[in-house]
């Protein structure tokens, strides 16, 4: 049962987040081996004055030896 959490800067659209969550849905099928009803996707939109401090300190940072697509850059 895969549930994604995307978080990203604001300013997109619902129809842009719907077809992201649709494409992610579609990759995790595929490399997970599931169903769609199985999957679940949520975005959430955060403010670029806040993405280090909320995002990036404490959930990238701290993680990076276990993440398999690791961001190209850093805060400063």
């Amino acid at each position: 049962m895969p549930h994604v959490v995307i978080k990203m800067i604001e300013g997109r659209g619902e129809e842009q987040k719907q077809r992201l969550a649709d494409l992610v849905t579609k990759a995790i099928m595929d490399g997970a081996g599931c169903k769609e009803s199985s999957v679940s996707v949520a975005i959430e939109d955060v403010p670029a004055a806040d993405w280090t401090a909320a995002v990036y300190r404490p959930e990238i940072e701290p993680q990076l030896d276990k993440l398999y697509k690791k961001p190209g850059y850093k805060p400063e």
